[in-house]
């Protein structure tokens, strides 16, 4: 113990110092500089900015070692970074990355190990690689392929490296894209294992025209079955959205098939749009969170009326109102409107503990989605969490003391020492996190619902808590400003 306190005394005094050689640095007059030594000093200082990173490695590793996310309130590390230090999401996602490739490792037996990537993590402490070079780097690294052995590609890492000390990131970009290109021509074909690792399908994000970018890997397997699912389905005639009448089953008529001007990719679009309405009418889908696999839409009564306006699907899609009618036409879907009132009953009191369907589908149509703060997990994934009072705790299950939250944020939700909710007196949910977490920041989410910003409520204030100055992250900014 008392090694520890002299090294964390040391840390201290060490960080001291370089506290009060920044602020002496900020404080030194530099217009009379000449332009070598304007250079000369910048050079210096991107070689320290260069050399930074590595001591949060070196804390990162250790912090890891030390505790759990759980145990700080989080559900994740990538939370633990992107909450107390107020980054995103794949800021803090690439910091843990680096710092495991790059920061100190320990043997179960806890003898020290090199970094996974040694030759980087000494350039970067040498001030010799920055940041865009170690992010292609790793990437490279990461797009190895598997059949090479231990010794090669060491040996490639280290290649890249003395290349990264004279060139910038575009060209250190080209040799390692031409030297994973000359591997892949020497090395075995792709097995399985490869293909699996590869495989995916990825979905990007909507568009101002309502369109939503899909890319994909498909293993053959995958391939095999849509395959054959688009030579029935996306043959000329079939599925087309221009005809009166699409043709969905049997085989189209010749007039179908002579007028069908559409390319091969837009066939293949509208074979999948059947395909899945058909899977989603045949009832075989199981359920989701409670209710069916259906397609949940939340909507105003204005919007539907006029049949100019938007819906929201419990997954974050914005639909046209024209596509809304028309999806209803198809499968037995939920459309919840806002104006209107369903007749079900939505308290229960505590007559029971899992909440009705009716009530989950006034919540997709209220939150949209997990209401945790920064959470992008729609209504699709979220599970029903008491809000107000855990049930244990006499909670009722009553629609307007519930909420969304997706499980690992659900799990979350601890009174001794973890994250609370409560329902404030406009009805919305405020996440409080633990002490360790706790920066100043913001308690409701907005994401899911962002048009409730257009019109902020008076006691707006309520949303930050922390105006104390010597707190972590500071104090709260003003109500009209982001956090």
């Amino acid at each position: 113990m008392y090694v520890r306190f002299m090294s964390g005394a040391a840390v201290r005094e060490a960080l001291a110092a370089l506290r009060v050689a920044h602020d002496a640095l900020a404080a030194c007059d530099v217009d009379l500089l000449t332009r070598q030594e304007l250079l000369e000093t910048l050079d210096e200082l991107e070689t320290l900015t260069c050399q930074l990173p590595t001591q949060s490695h070196r804390l990162l590793a250790r912090l890891q070692l030390e505790t759990t996310a759980k145990e700080l309130g989080a559900k994740s590390w990538r939370d633990v970074l992107r909450i107390r230090w107020r980054i995103s999401s794949a800021e803090a996602g690439r910091r843990l990355t680096d710092a495991a490739l790059l920061g100190p490792r320990g043997a179960l037996s806890g003898e020290p190990l090199e970094p996974v990537l040694p030759a980087t993590a000494k350039g970067q402490a040498l001030g010799l690689l920055n940041d865009e070079h170690v992010e292609v780097i790793r990437k490279a690294m990461a797009r190895m392929p598997g059949f090479v052995d231990p010794i090669t590609r060491g040996q490639i890492e280290v290649d890249l490296v003395r290349t990264a000390t004279s060139v910038g990131p575009k060209e250190l970009k080209d040799s390692a894209d031409l030297t994973l290109f000359l591997l892949d021509q020497d090395g075995p074909p792709p097995d399985e294992t490869e293909r699996d690792r590869k495989r995916g399908m990825s979905k990007g994000k909507q568009r101002h025209d309502g369109m939503t970018p899909i890319s994909a890997n498909l293993t053959p397997e995958a391939w095999a079955v849509w395959e054959v699912i688009f030579a029935k389905y996306a043959a000329p005639g079939m599925c087309n959205p221009a005809d009166a009448e699409p043709c969905t089953s049997g085989t189209p008529s010749q007039e179908q098939i002579d007028n069908d001007h559409r390319s091969l990719a837009q066939r293949q679009h509208d074979a999948t749009l059947v395909v899945g309405r058909i899977a989603l009418m045949s009832g075989n889908l199981g359920r989701l969170n409670g209710l069916p696999v259906s397609v949940i839409i939340r909507t105003t009564l204005q919007d539907l009326e006029s049949r100019a306006g938007v819906g929201v699907t419990g997954g974050g899609t914005v639909v046209p109102i024209r596509d809304v009618v028309r999806l209803a036409g198809h499968a037995n879907h939920y459309l919840a409107v806002f104006d209107g009132a369903t007749g079900s009953a939505l308290d229960l009191f505590r007559t029971r503990r899992v909440a009705s369907a009716a009530q989950r589908i006034m919540l997709i149509a209220r939150d949209g989605g997990c209401t945790k703060p920064c959470c992008t997990v729609g209504a699709y994934g979220s599970q029903i969490h008491h809000a107000r009072r855990d049930w244990a705790a006499g909670g009722l299950t009553n629609v307007d003391d519930l909420a969304l939250a997706c499980g690992p944020d659900n799990r979350l939700v601890d009174a001794k020492g973890g994250w609370t909710t409560t329902v404030n007196a406009s009805g919305d949910v405020e996440w409080a996190p633990p002490p360790q977490l706790d920066t100043g920041q913001a308690r409701i989410n907005h994401y899911h619902r962002p048009e409730r910003l257009l019109h902020p409520t008076d006691d707006a204030e309520a949303l930050w808590h922390n105006d104390d100055p010597d707190q972590p992250g500071g104090p709260a900014p003003p109500a009209d400003q982001v956090a």
